[in-house]
């Protein structure tokens, strides 16, 4: 296949929908017979992935990957922010932790040259095996305040020599100020990089904007490659918790209700994907005591900051409503932060969290927690409950767990075990991605006393169903042969 110059997806601002559309073209790429990559400078998310070789990345290069038909690697996703409170972060820098820092920090010190050079030498290793790389950038690209630090968006798009398409979101209103403005605060080096407007989440005929698009143009003066429609029968995983405003909903009747604890700092709540994918389930995210109450199943999420979590959990009752539901026997389990929460306790003696501190845990679980400055990151093969399917997850955590005479609830492939098992309705694990397995969830349903029939879902058949009908979804709407001439070099 003939070389192609880099593409980029730069946004008018956050949640425009850049990382779907970005996994889309990866698609696109692979099914032309291209070996695309993706690649994001910075990501700020609490969903992150852990690679083949055991470090971390954000969870949406992992899909983009994922869609490319690769393996993960954290060249893609060089810097990744973690929020461990309103004003710090955890820098994960090529996929292992470098440091907490505030935001004054991370974003006033150096201009950042030294993660840039960082960024770069990610960039070029990947474009040097990869053909075409397939680039996100982050927010808006034209917040002038931070232009000379920013090292995710036109400053690498540059370096890359990439071919920009800028994405906005129609569903939000303004495009027409948000397009022009956006492009008319660029520099002119980094205008002439813009090669197209992709206008997203269009709802309706899109005739009707016929007009709309010919007068972009002419302010402009750049082509609008396509208008996407919204869609609802496409599922891609989403980049970060923003799209959980619109998963709280509530109990409904027919099918077994799960509710998943939200807590402020959750953590890969891509780890419910597959369960909202499941016709026997109706899953939703609250912090409501009575809520919590009407659930057949409580989860508790990971979390960023498990000690901050717990307490607030505490203070708001919702602790109290997942202990009554323990004692009256409804399945309760814990994921990672979750699994540490339904201990006995939760210490912090090196403030890895913050100040040192050690609280008590729910009780659930007979077990202790020590958070620990080395985070484990590394992919699982292993078998559930001594079942004989082979299953898999990943482990991204800092921390230690432990008790006397544990019963673990999951055995790796290496022989050593995971997780706390109490009984077949209260169990904790460190293992993310462990409910995309259908073996796992036909046992959790079953807990429930409901007449729910076993279902064998492979969800990574299902997933790659969605990346080709997303791909051809935008092959449909966007002017691809004009996307291809663009990136001849």
């Amino acid at each position: 296949m003939k070389q192609l110059r880099p593409v980029m997806f730069v946004g008018t601002a956050s949640d425009v929908g850049k990382s779907v559309i970005t996994a889309g073209f990866c698609r696109i790429f692979k099914q032309d017979g291209y070996t695309p990559a993706p690649f994001k400078a910075q990501n700020m998310s609490l969903n992150s992935y852990a690679t083949p070789e055991g470090f971390e990345i954000g969870r949406a290069q992992a899909v983009q990957a994922e869609a490319a038909g690769i393996p993960c690697h954290t060249d893609m996703n060089p810097v990744l922010l973690k929020p461990t409170t309103d004003k710090t972060a955890q820098l994960v820098l090529h996929g292992k932790p470098a440091g907490n820092q505030s935001a004054w920090e991370y974003f006033m010190e150096d201009d950042k040259r030294a993660l840039f050079d960082e960024v770069k030498q990610a960039f070029n290793r990947l474009s040097h095996r990869f053909n075409p790389v397939v680039m996100e950038g982050a927010g808006s690209i034209s917040e002038l305040n931070l232009r000379h630090r920013d090292i995710t968006n036109m400053r690498i798009a540059l370096h890359a020599g990439a071919a920009v398409y800028l994405v906005t979101d129609i569903d939000r209103g303004g495009i027409f100020g948000s397009v022009y403005g956006t492009i008319a605060l660029l520099p002119p080096e980094e205008r002439q990089l813009i090669k197209g407007i992709i206008i997203n989440k269009f709802r309706g005929d899109i005739r009707l904007f016929a007009e709309g698009r010919t007068m972009l143009e002419n302010i402009t003066g750049v082509p609008v490659t396509g208008v996407l429609p919204y869609f609802h029968d496409i599922h891609i995983e989403e980049e970060d918790s923003v799209a959980l405003s619109l998963k709280q909903k509530g109990w409904s009747t027919g099918r077994i209700n799960i509710a998943v604890v939200l807590l402020r700092h959750m953590s890969n709540f891509t780890d419910f994907d597959a369960l909202e994918k499941d016709e026997r389930v109706n899953l939703f995210y609250t912090d409501n005591p009575v809520a919590l109450a009407e659930a057949d199943i409580i989860i508790l999420p990971g979390s960023k900051n498990t000690i901050s979590d717990l307490v607030a959990i505490r203070n708001n009752g919702t602790a109290a409503a997942v202990t009554e539901a323990y004692k009256r026997n409804k399945v309760v389990i814990g994921i990672c932060g979750g699994y540490q929460m339904m201990g006995l306790q939760v210490a912090d003696p090196d403030g890895v969290e913050g100040a040192p501190a050690t609280i008590p845990g729910l009780g659930i679980l007979p077990v202790t927690t020590v958070l620990t400055r080395e985070k484990v990151t590394r992919q699982r093969s292993f078998y559930y409950r001594q079942q004989t399917k082979l299953c898999e997850g990943y482990e991204i955590h800092m921390g230690d767990t432990s008790c006397e005479n544990r019963v673990p609830l999951n055995e790796f492939t290496d022989g050593t075990t995971d997780g706390y098992f109490l009984h077949a309705k209260c169990w904790g694990t460190y293992l993310h991605g462990i409910l995309d397995n259908d073996t796992v969830v036909n046992d959790l349903l079953a807990q429930c006393g409901k007449d729910t029939a076993v279902k064998d879902f492979d969800y990574r058949a299902f997933k790659e169903i969605q990346y080709n009908k997303l791909a051809t979804h935008i092959r449909e709407h966007l002017d691809i042969p004009a996307v291809y001439k663009a990136l001849e070099l």
